[in-house]
C-alpha cells in the first residue's frame, strides 16, 4: 500500500492531505508540521489577528475531527531535517530526538521564511509576522499613542500599518523603492494604492532603507535609516519578503533556487515521486511562458489538486489564475493574474473613492492581471477575461459598461 508523506503543516501541506484523500488515496498519510498547533490559516495572521477585537485564536484549516475522518497520522512539533531521495527516506527531528521515515510518495510543502533584518535577533520589539506566535507578540504590544516604524510597504507591512491606524499608533513605512509594489503593479498604480497610507495619517518615507536598528537595554528604541535619518520607535514590523524554506534540503540533490524546480504536474524535475506544493514551487503554469513561484494562499490549494490527481494517475485539472487579497483601511484590494508579465493599459477610480480598478495588457495585448478594490463581481468578469485570452482592449470596454 503507497504511503505518502506531506512535510508542511500550512496550507499547502493541508490542502494536498485533503485532495489526495479526495482524489482517492486510501495507503497510509502522514503529515508533518513544525508547530505544536493544529493547522491554521496564515493570511488572518496580518489582518484579523491584529485586530481591536481579537482575542488571538487562529483561524483553523484542519481540525482534529478532520484529522480522524482523513484518517491521518499527524505529527506535530515535528521538523524535516534532511532528505535521502534515492533511498526515499525523510529525516525528522522532534524534541531532539531524530527519526528517519519511508515514503513512497514525498511531498514538500514547507514554505516560506519570513525575511529578518541581520542583527535583529536578539532585539525585544522587532518583529516579523509568519507564525501565530508573531501575531500575538505583534497584537500585544500595539496600543495607542505607541510609535511603529514598518520596514517594507509591501501587502504585510501595509495590514499591519491599516491595523495599527485602528489602534490609533504613530506609524511609519520605510520602503526601499521609489513607489511601494511597483514591482507587481507598476508604478502608476503602485503610488494610487499606497495612497492610502498617508490618507490615514502614516508617514511613508521611500527610496529608503534601514542603516540599524537602535537599542537600549535589549529593546528596540529607533531606526536609523541610509541618509542618516532617525526615526523613534516603540516597536519594529520587518515586512521585507520571504525565502523559500529550502535549507534542510541543501544536501538531497534536488534542484533547489529560489523554489524547487517543478514540472507540469508539481512532480521535482529528475525526482520521480517527489512533488512539491504552495509557495515553494516553481512550475510551468500553462497560462505563462515561463515558469512561476507564487506565493498565494489560493495557489497552494490549486496545485494541491493538480499534484494529487498525478499521484492517482487521474486527468490533470485545470489550475486556475494567480489570485491574492490585502485588506487595508476597510477596504479589499484583489488582484487576479500576473499584472507583472503586462502594463497598466487601463486606470479607473481611485483608493480615496473606494473603486479603483487597474487592467493590465501583456506586449501582444491580451489582459494578464486585474486589480479591483471593493468589488469581487467585477473580479470574477475579469478572472474569465483573462482565462479566455480576452485582448485588455474589450476588457477595458467591458469596464466601461460596468462603471
Amino acid at each position: 500500500m503507497t504511503r505518502i508523506v506531506v512535510v508542511g503543516g500550512s496550507t499547502g501541506g493541508v490542502r494536498s492531505v485533503q485532495a489526495l484523500r479526495r482524489a482517492g488515496h486510501d495507503g497510509d498519510l502522514v503529515l508533518v508540521s513544525d508547530e505544536q498547533h493544529l493547522p491554521y490559516d496564515r493570511p488572518p495572521l496580518s489582518k484579523d489577528l491584529l485586530g481591536l477585537d481579537s482575542v488571538g485564536d487562529p483561524v483553523p484549516l484542519l481540525g482534529q475531527d478532520e484529522v480522524d475522518a482523513l484518517q491521518v497520522d499527524l505529527r506535530l512539533g515535528t521538523r524535516a531535517v534532511g532528505l535521502d531521495p534515492a533511498a526515499r527516506s525523510l529525516i525528522l527531528e522532534r524534541a531532539g530526538e531524530v527519526e528517519q521515515i519511508s515514503y513512497d510518495v514525498l511531498v514538500i510543502a514547507t514554505g516560506v521564511d519570513a525575511r529578518r533584518l541581520a542583527g535583529t535577533a536578539d532585539i525585544a520589539g522587532v518583529h516579523v509576522i509568519r507564525r501565530l506566535e508573531d501575531a500575538r507578540a505583534l497584537r500585544s504590544s500595539m496600543g495607542p499613542g505607541r510609535r511603529a516604524v514598518v520596514v517594507g510597504a509591501g501587502f504585510i507591512g501595509a495590514e499591519f500599518a491599516s491595523a495599527a491606524a485602528d489602534h490609533e499608533m504613530a506609524v511609519t513605512l520605510v520602503e526601499a523603492q521609489s513607489v511601494p509594489l511597483a514591482h507587481i503593479l507598476g508604478p502608476e498604480v503602485g503610488a494610487e494604492v499606497a495612497s492610502v497610507h498617508v490618507a490615514h495619517g502614516a508617514d511613508l518615507l521611500t527610496d529608503r532603507t534601514v542603516a540599524s536598528i537602535e537599542s537600549v537595554d535589549g529593546r528596540v528604541n529607533g531606526v536609523r535609516l541610509d541618509d542618516g535619518t532617525d526615526l523613534p520607535a516603540d516597536i519594529v514590523v520587518v515586512g521585507i519578503g520571504a525565502s523559500p524554506a529550502t535549507s534542510w534540503l541543501e544536501h538531497s540533490g534536488l534542484p533547489v533556487d529560489h523554489g524547487i524546480d517543478c514540472d507540469e504536474d508539481l512532480q521535482v524535475l529528475g525526482f520521480p515521486g517527489v512533488y512539491a506544493v504552495g509557495d515553494i514551487a516553481r512550475w510551468p503554469h500553462p497560462a505563462y511562458d515561463a515558469p512561476i513561484r507564487v506565493e498565494h494562499w489560493t495557489s497552494a490549494g490549486d496545485q494541491a489538486q493538480v499534484m494529487a490527481a498525478h499521484v492517482v494517475g487521474r486527468p490533470r485539472p485545470k489550475p486556475v489564475l494567480p489570485y491574492v487579497w490585502s485588506d487595508q483601511y476597510g477596504h479589499r484590494i484583489q488582484i487576479v493574474g500576473r499584472p507583472s508579465e503586462g502594463e497598466a493599459s487601463t486606470l479607473h477610480g481611485s483608493m480615496a473613492t473606494g473603486d479603483l480598478v487597474a487592467l493590465y495588457a501583456a506586449p501582444d495585448g491580451r489582459l494578464v492581471g486585474a486589480l479591483v478594490v471593493d468589488d469581487p463581481r467585477l473580479l470574477m468578469r475579469l478572472r474569465k477575461a483573462i482565462s479566455a485570452g480576452t485582448p485588455a482592449s474589450e476588457a477595458a470596454q467591458l469596464l466601461a459598461a460596468t462603471v
